[in-house]
């Protein structure tokens, strides 16, 4: 049991947050300080291995100024050769396990990184602060307490979310269902049998990809709250939650909801999604989700506090540079391109690409992580935390540029069809070129029930598109173009499209597509292989288990 666990134990609960969660009360300038004073340490680490040497080109930095000019940014390409391998011993600590993302990249069906224990260390303490957080109400309001309940909904190691996981004391928790059964099940299984396990024995916190969260809430609104007596009469505990839940919602003059059952401590999520799926989620779970920004690079990043707004970033994980949106672009499109980068007490509000050097041993030195934030403000002055507020935006290779006028995200786009009122089960875009002119294509799969024409869908993602995005909204003012077009699915689509990936073994983040940016031919297996096989209509999971 690590120390951490022991104190969580015994009960030293304002100890513990101190511990792990003391780092919001840092002024901007002790924050600075502590990453400088990691920067050093792990300089010297990378000077004397082999991946060290190699991406320092000879440079022999001796503070962070001469780091920033000597030392050439870098991507995965920098590291492939010694990480795809898994070559521990030219690291600059031996790790203690690899984690991994699939890539989009066609180089790379998987970015391996190391993870060595002492960053493991670190995690665990950042994970009991997104718990304390995600049910706090002020500094030092600790509500979770050992043997909680609690739903595991996070992708399984060797996903960074697996391995946050695994290295917090779960053998402490009732994890619905138990780590080491979870990790053997498909994520498919894993969910359903938490959500049964839930029923049975309830739930004090979640904590889950923000999907998952929104899926689980979507099966009651499919069900309608139906409880088949005979087949529970054998789970009286079951039985006896969902009959309540059904009174209360019946109360409320509306179908049943996850908030009827449970009434959680804390809701944890992760996903890009979670901004998108925010409001309905506090609909469903009757709390905002705690949101946090990580990778597998960089696993924890910056989180959310307990007011649920901008994330605080985290010191003793990751040293930070940030590059202007608009040089970040440039850089992208020209590889060879130096930009100058800036440095947590040097930033104004704006959007910048992330640049990151791993601490206490990592791989990664002025690393890109292609990650678009938004510096939201430059202090929380609410809770009175003077470190820079950031939100997530979009990967920078994820984005469909129009016409030079705009270049649109993910979660732009997600957002303006949840706005719309579509009632759609999923979709994908991309840019097209129709004639001699740019547009923006939605493939959307509907939900049976939704009647609107693909003319009537593309003017409706239109017309919210333009809310969201001043430069979309210019591009039709100052050329007449309306850049939008859709394309509704043949019901089903999606579905056979995830069997078959699941037929030909794909992994877990390769099951469905792209958002952004589909292949052609994931594009014409859509449109027209899915609409020549029919497909079963899929089933609303009930609470009728």
């Amino acid at each position: 049991m690590s120390q951490l666990s022991e104190l969580f134990r015994q009960g030293k609960y304002d100890e513990m947050w101190d511990r792990c969660c003391g780092f919001i009360d840092l002024s901007l300038q002790e924050f600075m300080g502590i990453q400088k004073r990691l920067l050093m340490e792990q300089l010297e680490l990378l000077k004397n291995c082999q991946l060290g040497k190699g991406i320092l080109k000879g440079a022999n930095p001796t503070n962070v100024e001469e780091f920033r000019k000597m030392v050439p940014l870098t991507s995965y390409e920098d590291y492939a050769p010694y990480l795809l391998k898994r070559r521990w011993e030219v690291l600059p600590r031996k790790p203690i396990l690899w984690q991994y993302t699939s890539g989009k990249s066609a180089e790379y069906s998987y970015r391996w990184a190391p993870v060595t224990a002492r960053m493991l260390d670190e995690t665990e303490a950042l994970v009991f602060a997104l718990s304390f957080f995600s049910a706090a109400t002020k500094r030092y309001d600790i509500k979770i307490r050992p043997g909680d309940r609690v739903l595991y909904g996070m992708a399984p190691p060797p996903y960074a979310t697996g391995t946050m996981t695994r290295v917090f004391p779960h053998e402490m928790f009732d994890f619905l269902p138990p780590v080491s059964e979870a990790e053997q099940a498909s994520f498919e299984e894993r969910i359903n049998t938490g959500f049964k396990m839930g029923l049975d024995h309830g739930m004090d916190w979640v904590l889950s990809m923000s999907s998952v969260a929104y899926a689980i809430g979507e099966r009651f609104k499919h069900s309608g709250g139906s409880v088949d007596i005979k087949k529970l009469l054998k789970r009286p505990r079951t039985l006896a939650r969902l009959v309540k839940g059904k009174v209360v919602s019946k109360l409320a003059g509306r179908q049943m909801l996850p908030k009827d059952l449970w009434k959680l401590k804390g809701l944890i999520t992760y996903g890009i999604d979670g901004e998108v799926f925010r409001e309905k989620i506090k609909d469903m779970w009757g709390q905002y989700p705690l949101d946090f920004h990580g990778c597998t690079e960089a696993p924890v990043i910056a989180m959310q506090t307990w007011d649920h707004e901008g994330m605080t970033f985290v010191p003793h994980m990751n040293f930070f540079e940030f590059i202007p949106e608009a040089e970040a672009v440039k850089c992208w499109q020209d590889s060879a391109y130096q930009p100058e980068t800036f440095l947590m007490d040097e930033l104004k509000p704006g959007k910048y690409e992330l640049v990151i050097t791993n601490l206490h041993g990592g791989a990664f030195v002025r690393y890109r992580l292609g990650h678009l934030v938004e510096i939201t403000a430059l202090r929380n002055d609410t809770l009175n935390i003077d470190i820079p507020q950031m939100r997530f935006l979009t990967r920078l290779d994820d984005q469909i540029d129009i016409a030079g006028f705009t270049r649109l995200s993910e979660k732009v786009i997600w957002q303006a069809l949840e706005n719309s009122g579509v009632e759609y089960e999923d979709w994908t875009a991309r840019k097209e070129i129709v004639g001699d002119k740019p547009e923006l294509h939605v493939y959307v799969e509907l939900k049976r029930q939704e009647t609107r024409s693909a003319e009537e869908v593309a003017s409706a993602i239109h017309s919210e598109l333009k809310k969201l995005d001043t430069p979309y909204a210019e591009l039709e003012e100052f050329t007449g173009l309306q850049p939008m077009d859709a394309t509704v699915l043949p019901h089903g689509a999606f579905k056979l499209y995830k069997m078959k990936q699941q037929a030909s073994g794909a992994e877990l983040a390769h099951l469905k597509p792209p958002h952004i940016n589909p292949s052609d031919s994931i594009v014409e297996f859509l449109t027209s292989i899915a609409d020549r096989v029919r497909v079963a209509e899929t089933e609303p999971v009930t609470t009728a288990v």
